[in-house]
Protein backbone atom coordinates (compact mmCIF):
# COMPACT_ATOMS: atom_id res chain seq x y z
CA UNK A 1 0.00 0.00 0.00
CA UNK A 2 1.05 3.79 -0.78
CA UNK A 3 2.00 5.52 2.25
CA UNK A 4 1.58 9.29 3.25
CA UNK A 5 5.43 10.11 2.18
CA UNK A 6 4.51 7.97 -1.16
CA UNK A 7 1.46 10.44 -2.44
CA UNK A 8 3.65 13.22 -1.18
CA UNK A 9 6.85 12.29 -3.53
CA UNK A 10 4.19 11.35 -6.25
CA UNK A 11 2.21 14.27 -6.33
CA UNK A 12 5.82 16.29 -6.26
CA UNK A 13 6.77 14.66 -9.51
CA UNK A 14 3.26 14.91 -11.25
CA UNK A 15 3.09 18.45 -10.43
CA UNK A 16 6.38 19.50 -11.05
CA UNK A 17 6.18 18.05 -14.40
CA UNK A 18 2.85 19.12 -15.36
CA UNK A 19 3.62 22.34 -14.55
CA UNK A 20 7.24 22.26 -16.21
CA UNK A 21 5.63 20.68 -19.45
CA UNK A 22 2.34 23.02 -19.60
CA UNK A 23 5.48 26.41 -19.22
CA UNK A 24 7.74 24.89 -22.50
CA UNK A 25 4.70 24.02 -24.69
CA UNK A 26 3.00 27.59 -24.10
CA UNK A 27 6.00 29.28 -24.78
CA UNK A 28 6.27 26.73 -28.36
CA UNK A 29 2.76 27.40 -29.08
CA UNK A 30 3.70 31.15 -28.85
CA UNK A 31 6.44 31.04 -30.97
CA UNK A 32 4.83 28.62 -33.56
CA UNK A 33 1.99 31.13 -33.98
CA UNK A 34 4.18 34.27 -34.13
CA UNK A 35 6.03 32.19 -37.06
CA UNK A 36 2.51 30.94 -38.77
CA UNK A 37 0.38 33.96 -38.40
CA UNK A 38 1.13 35.25 -42.14
CA UNK A 39 0.05 31.79 -43.82
CA UNK A 40 -3.05 31.55 -41.23
CA UNK A 41 -4.11 34.95 -42.60
CA UNK A 42 -3.03 34.71 -46.52
CA UNK A 43 -5.17 31.10 -46.57
CA UNK A 44 -7.96 32.43 -44.04
CA UNK A 45 -7.89 30.02 -41.80
CA UNK A 46 -10.61 29.57 -38.84
CA UNK A 47 -10.24 30.56 -35.66
CA UNK A 48 -11.66 27.30 -34.97
CA UNK A 49 -9.74 25.04 -37.02
CA UNK A 50 -6.66 26.90 -35.83
CA UNK A 51 -7.35 25.74 -32.12
CA UNK A 52 -9.27 22.54 -32.42
CA UNK A 53 -8.05 21.27 -35.30
CA UNK A 54 -4.17 22.30 -35.66
CA UNK A 55 -3.09 23.12 -31.93
CA UNK A 56 -5.14 20.58 -30.33
CA UNK A 57 -3.59 18.18 -32.30
CA UNK A 58 -0.35 20.00 -32.33
CA UNK A 59 0.12 19.53 -28.22
CA UNK A 60 0.35 16.25 -27.46
CA UNK A 61 3.25 15.76 -30.27
CA UNK A 62 5.23 18.09 -28.46
CA UNK A 63 4.49 17.14 -24.84
CA UNK A 64 5.55 13.52 -25.63
CA UNK A 65 8.95 14.90 -27.45
CA UNK A 66 9.97 16.69 -24.20
CA UNK A 67 8.52 14.42 -21.84
CA UNK A 68 11.91 12.33 -20.79
CA UNK A 69 13.68 15.70 -20.88
CA UNK A 70 10.81 17.57 -18.53
CA UNK A 71 10.85 14.34 -16.57
CA UNK A 72 14.51 14.74 -15.67
CA UNK A 73 14.32 18.15 -14.69
CA UNK A 74 10.77 18.06 -12.93
CA UNK A 75 12.75 15.25 -11.00
CA UNK A 76 15.84 17.07 -10.33
CA UNK A 77 14.00 20.36 -9.28
CA UNK A 78 11.73 19.05 -6.33
CA UNK A 79 14.51 16.44 -5.05
CA UNK A 80 16.78 18.74 -4.98
CA UNK A 81 14.31 21.12 -2.82
CA UNK A 82 13.50 18.38 -0.69
CA UNK A 83 17.51 17.75 -0.31
CA UNK A 84 17.90 21.46 0.60
CA UNK A 85 15.22 21.52 3.04
CA UNK A 86 16.76 18.35 4.62
CA UNK A 87 13.56 16.33 3.81
CA UNK A 88 15.41 13.34 1.93
CA UNK A 89 17.67 13.21 5.66
CA UNK A 90 14.52 13.39 7.87
CA UNK A 91 13.09 10.87 5.86
CA UNK A 92 16.12 8.03 5.66
CA UNK A 93 16.80 8.80 9.53
CA UNK A 94 13.34 7.38 10.20
CA UNK A 95 14.42 4.15 8.99
CA UNK A 96 12.82 4.90 5.06
CA UNK A 97 15.84 2.89 3.35
CA UNK A 98 17.10 4.61 0.11
CA UNK A 99 15.35 1.94 -2.65
CA UNK A 100 11.90 2.04 -0.02
CA UNK A 101 12.26 6.24 -1.04
CA UNK A 102 12.78 5.21 -5.24
CA UNK A 103 8.86 3.57 -4.85
CA UNK A 104 7.35 6.32 -5.24
CA UNK A 105 9.65 7.95 -8.35
CA UNK A 106 9.51 4.27 -9.82
CA UNK A 107 5.43 4.24 -9.66
CA UNK A 108 5.14 7.92 -11.23
CA UNK A 109 7.65 7.08 -14.07
CA UNK A 110 6.24 3.81 -15.41
CA UNK A 111 3.05 6.11 -15.25
CA UNK A 112 4.72 8.73 -17.48
CA UNK A 113 6.60 6.00 -19.99
CA UNK A 114 2.59 4.13 -20.26
CA UNK A 115 1.26 7.55 -20.96
CA UNK A 116 4.37 8.37 -23.28
CA UNK A 117 4.01 4.80 -25.26
CA UNK A 118 0.05 5.23 -26.03
CA UNK A 119 0.99 8.66 -27.37
CA UNK A 120 3.68 7.49 -29.69
CA UNK A 121 1.83 4.33 -30.98
CA UNK A 122 -2.01 5.66 -30.78
CA UNK A 123 -2.81 9.29 -30.64
CA UNK A 124 0.11 11.12 -31.48
CA UNK A 125 -0.19 8.94 -35.49
CA UNK A 126 -4.10 10.31 -35.10
CA UNK A 127 -3.42 13.68 -34.49
CA UNK A 128 -0.93 14.13 -36.89
CA UNK A 129 -2.98 13.03 -39.75
CA UNK A 130 -5.30 16.11 -39.12
CA UNK A 131 -2.17 18.31 -38.56
CA UNK A 132 -0.49 17.35 -41.37
CA UNK A 133 -3.69 18.15 -43.03
CA UNK A 134 -3.91 21.54 -41.94
CA UNK A 135 -0.85 22.24 -42.73
CA UNK A 136 -1.02 21.11 -46.35
CA UNK A 137 -4.52 22.97 -46.82
CA UNK A 138 -3.61 26.74 -44.99
CA UNK A 139 0.40 26.79 -43.81
CA UNK A 140 2.28 24.93 -46.90
CA UNK A 141 1.63 23.88 -50.15
CA UNK A 142 1.41 19.51 -50.59
CA UNK A 143 4.55 18.51 -51.21
CA UNK A 144 4.82 17.17 -54.78
CA UNK A 145 6.59 13.69 -55.87
CA UNK A 146 9.38 13.66 -58.66
CA UNK A 147 11.07 10.51 -58.40
CA UNK A 148 13.44 9.44 -61.60
CA UNK A 149 15.41 5.60 -61.95
CA UNK A 150 12.53 4.32 -60.14
CA UNK A 151 13.19 0.47 -59.51
CA UNK A 152 11.73 -1.98 -57.21
CA UNK A 153 9.79 -4.54 -56.56
CA UNK A 154 5.84 -4.17 -55.89
CA UNK A 155 4.54 -7.55 -55.34
CA UNK A 156 6.03 -10.49 -55.06
CA UNK A 157 8.30 -11.34 -58.38
CA UNK A 158 6.94 -8.19 -60.10
CA UNK A 159 9.95 -5.57 -61.03
CA UNK A 160 8.92 -2.10 -62.24
CA UNK A 161 11.02 0.31 -64.10
CA UNK A 162 10.47 4.02 -64.65
CA UNK A 163 13.08 6.46 -65.48
CA UNK A 164 10.67 9.31 -64.12
CA UNK A 165 7.38 9.61 -62.60
CA UNK A 166 5.61 12.99 -61.51
CA UNK A 167 3.16 13.27 -59.46
CA UNK A 168 1.80 16.73 -60.27
CA UNK A 169 0.18 14.56 -63.37
CA UNK A 170 0.38 11.78 -62.66
CA UNK A 171 2.53 10.38 -65.35
CA UNK A 172 5.82 7.85 -65.68
CA UNK A 173 8.66 8.04 -68.55
CA UNK A 174 10.30 4.71 -69.99
CA UNK A 175 8.65 1.88 -68.27
CA UNK A 176 9.11 -1.47 -67.89
CA UNK A 177 7.44 -4.07 -65.92
CA UNK A 178 8.95 -7.82 -65.43
CA UNK A 179 7.13 -10.75 -64.00
CA UNK A 180 9.93 -13.62 -62.48
CA UNK A 181 8.97 -16.95 -61.84
CA UNK A 182 11.48 -19.52 -60.09
CA UNK A 183 14.38 -17.55 -61.20
CA UNK A 184 12.94 -17.13 -64.92
CA UNK A 185 11.62 -14.02 -66.51
CA UNK A 186 8.04 -14.80 -67.91
CA UNK A 187 6.81 -11.37 -68.79
CA UNK A 188 7.87 -8.25 -69.81
CA UNK A 189 6.19 -5.12 -70.79
CA UNK A 190 7.80 -1.88 -71.68
CA UNK A 191 6.16 1.47 -72.49
CA UNK A 192 7.54 5.16 -73.65
CA UNK A 193 4.87 6.62 -71.34
CA UNK A 194 2.39 5.69 -68.26
CA UNK A 195 -0.19 7.77 -67.12
CA UNK A 196 -2.40 6.68 -64.40
CA UNK A 197 -6.21 7.31 -63.76
CA UNK A 198 -7.08 7.83 -59.91
CA UNK A 199 -10.51 7.32 -60.18
CA UNK A 200 -10.61 3.49 -62.34
CA UNK A 201 -7.51 3.08 -61.01
CA UNK A 202 -5.97 1.92 -64.28
CA UNK A 203 -3.22 3.14 -66.35
CA UNK A 204 -2.85 4.31 -69.89
CA UNK A 205 -0.16 2.34 -71.46
CA UNK A 206 1.20 4.53 -74.66
CA UNK A 207 3.40 2.95 -77.15
CA UNK A 208 4.28 -0.75 -75.74
CA UNK A 209 5.43 -3.75 -76.25
CA UNK A 210 4.75 -7.02 -74.42
CA UNK A 211 6.78 -9.91 -74.28
CA UNK A 212 5.84 -13.08 -72.67
CA UNK A 213 7.66 -15.66 -72.70
CA UNK A 214 6.15 -19.57 -71.96
CA UNK A 215 9.41 -22.60 -71.84
CA UNK A 216 10.31 -21.88 -75.38
CA UNK A 217 7.77 -20.27 -76.79
CA UNK A 218 7.65 -16.47 -76.90
CA UNK A 219 4.87 -13.85 -78.02
CA UNK A 220 5.55 -10.43 -78.78
CA UNK A 221 2.60 -7.80 -79.17
CA UNK A 222 3.22 -4.78 -80.01
CA UNK A 223 0.50 -1.39 -79.53
CA UNK A 224 -0.22 2.37 -79.51
CA UNK A 225 -2.64 2.78 -76.24
CA UNK A 226 -3.38 0.13 -73.65
CA UNK A 227 -5.84 0.63 -70.82
CA UNK A 228 -5.30 -1.77 -68.38
CA UNK A 229 -4.66 -2.70 -64.48
CA UNK A 230 -1.83 -3.40 -63.00
CA UNK A 231 -0.69 -4.60 -59.95
CA UNK A 232 0.75 -1.02 -58.10
CA UNK A 233 -0.51 2.19 -57.61
CA UNK A 234 2.12 5.38 -57.55
CA UNK A 235 1.61 5.50 -53.94
CA UNK A 236 3.92 2.33 -53.91
CA UNK A 237 7.01 4.39 -54.79
CA UNK A 238 5.98 7.92 -53.70
CA UNK A 239 7.85 7.92 -50.21
CA UNK A 240 7.00 10.33 -47.98
CA UNK A 241 9.13 10.21 -44.64
CA UNK A 242 5.47 12.52 -42.68
CA UNK A 243 3.54 9.17 -43.41
CA UNK A 244 5.06 7.33 -40.96
CA UNK A 245 3.93 10.10 -38.48
CA UNK A 246 0.03 9.46 -39.12
CA UNK A 247 0.63 5.32 -38.86
CA UNK A 248 0.41 3.59 -35.54
CA UNK A 249 2.38 0.57 -34.22
CA UNK A 250 0.64 -2.35 -36.11
CA UNK A 251 0.25 0.15 -39.49
CA UNK A 252 4.00 1.27 -39.35
CA UNK A 253 5.20 -2.51 -38.97
CA UNK A 254 3.12 -3.28 -42.32
CA UNK A 255 4.51 -0.81 -44.15
CA UNK A 256 7.71 -1.20 -43.19
CA UNK A 257 7.83 -5.46 -44.73
CA UNK A 258 6.16 -3.51 -47.78
CA UNK A 259 9.14 -1.39 -48.24
CA UNK A 260 11.25 -3.88 -47.22
CA UNK A 261 9.47 -6.24 -49.97
CA UNK A 262 10.29 -3.28 -52.54
CA UNK A 263 13.75 -2.44 -51.90
CA UNK A 264 13.23 1.06 -50.46
CA UNK A 265 16.35 2.86 -49.32
CA UNK A 266 14.34 4.60 -46.87
CA UNK A 267 13.45 1.37 -44.71
CA UNK A 268 15.94 2.24 -42.59
CA UNK A 269 14.00 5.67 -41.45
CA UNK A 270 10.99 3.98 -40.65
CA UNK A 271 12.95 1.02 -38.05
CA UNK A 272 14.23 3.77 -36.70
CA UNK A 273 10.90 5.16 -35.83
CA UNK A 274 9.37 2.26 -34.99
CA UNK A 275 11.88 1.33 -32.58
CA UNK A 276 12.47 4.93 -31.05
CA UNK A 277 8.63 4.65 -30.02
CA UNK A 278 9.65 2.36 -27.34
CA UNK A 279 13.09 3.17 -26.73
CA UNK A 280 11.80 7.04 -26.29
CA UNK A 281 9.50 6.20 -23.27
CA UNK A 282 12.19 3.89 -21.69
CA UNK A 283 14.18 6.87 -21.23
CA UNK A 284 11.80 8.51 -19.01
CA UNK A 285 12.51 5.59 -16.08
CA UNK A 286 16.60 5.77 -16.78
CA UNK A 287 16.66 9.83 -16.62
CA UNK A 288 13.94 9.65 -13.15
CA UNK A 289 16.66 7.51 -11.44
CA UNK A 290 20.03 9.43 -13.05
CA UNK A 291 17.76 12.51 -12.05
CA UNK A 292 17.64 11.48 -8.30
CA UNK A 293 20.97 10.07 -8.21
CA UNK A 294 21.90 13.77 -8.50
CA UNK A 295 19.82 15.81 -6.52
CA UNK A 296 18.70 13.22 -3.34
CA UNK A 297 22.08 14.83 -1.83
CA UNK A 298 22.40 18.54 0.20
CA UNK A 299 25.37 20.34 -1.52
CA UNK A 300 26.37 23.83 -0.90
CA UNK A 301 25.77 24.77 -4.55
CA UNK A 302 22.00 23.74 -3.95
CA UNK A 303 19.34 23.54 -6.59
CA UNK A 304 21.01 25.44 -8.70
CA UNK A 305 24.08 23.28 -8.95
CA UNK A 306 21.98 20.38 -9.37
CA UNK A 307 19.61 21.97 -12.29
CA UNK A 308 22.89 23.10 -14.22
CA UNK A 309 24.21 19.42 -13.73
CA UNK A 310 20.72 17.96 -14.46
CA UNK A 311 20.13 19.89 -17.81
CA UNK A 312 23.64 19.21 -18.67
CA UNK A 313 23.30 15.41 -18.81
CA UNK A 314 19.78 15.55 -20.46
CA UNK A 315 21.25 17.35 -23.75
CA UNK A 316 23.81 15.20 -23.54
CA UNK A 317 21.69 12.11 -23.43
CA UNK A 318 19.51 14.06 -26.49
CA UNK A 319 22.50 14.42 -28.31
CA UNK A 320 23.91 10.95 -28.10
CA UNK A 321 20.31 10.00 -29.37
CA UNK A 322 20.89 11.96 -32.03
CA UNK A 323 24.22 10.89 -33.36
CA UNK A 324 23.34 7.27 -32.81
CA UNK A 325 20.33 7.41 -34.92
CA UNK A 326 22.18 9.17 -37.99
CA UNK A 327 24.51 6.39 -37.57
CA UNK A 328 21.98 4.07 -38.10
CA UNK A 329 20.13 6.02 -41.35
CA UNK A 330 23.46 6.77 -43.02
CA UNK A 331 25.71 3.56 -41.57
CA UNK A 332 25.42 0.25 -40.67
CA UNK A 333 24.44 0.58 -36.84
CA UNK A 334 21.04 -1.42 -36.72
CA UNK A 335 18.17 0.97 -36.00
CA UNK A 336 16.91 -0.96 -32.72
CA UNK A 337 20.70 -0.72 -31.37
CA UNK A 338 20.87 2.72 -32.17
CA UNK A 339 17.85 3.93 -30.49
CA UNK A 340 19.20 1.55 -27.56
CA UNK A 341 22.38 1.82 -27.18
CA UNK A 342 21.76 5.82 -24.87
CA UNK A 343 19.49 3.98 -22.70
CA UNK A 344 22.16 1.29 -22.39
CA UNK A 345 24.89 3.98 -21.74
CA UNK A 346 22.91 6.08 -18.84
CA UNK A 347 21.21 3.18 -17.58
CA UNK A 348 24.67 1.82 -16.46
CA UNK A 349 25.39 5.52 -15.27
CA UNK A 350 22.60 5.34 -13.33
CA UNK A 351 23.60 2.17 -11.77
CA UNK A 352 26.95 3.82 -10.99
CA UNK A 353 25.21 6.90 -9.45
CA UNK A 354 22.51 4.96 -7.50
CA UNK A 355 25.70 2.97 -5.86
CA UNK A 356 27.68 6.06 -4.61
CA UNK A 357 24.85 7.87 -3.35
CA UNK A 358 24.51 8.12 0.35
CA UNK A 359 22.04 6.72 1.68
Amino acid sequence: MLKKIDIYIIRKFLGTFVYAISLIILIVVIFDLSEKIDNFIEHKAPLRDILLVYYLNFIPYFINLFSPLFTFIAVVFFTSRMAFNTEIIAILSSGVSFKRLMVPYLLSAILLSIVSIYLSNVMIPSANEKRLEFESRYVRKPETFRGRNIHMQVRPGIFIYLESFSERNQTGYRFSLERIEDGQLTYKMMANQANYDEETGQWNIWNYNIREINGQNETLRFGRQLDTLLPFSPYDFIQNLKDMETMNYRELNEFIANERLKGSEAVRFYEVEKHRRIAFPFSTLVLTFIGMALSSQKVRGGIGLHLGAGIALSFAFILFMQVTTTFATNGNLHPMLAVWIPNILFGMLCAYLLKITPK
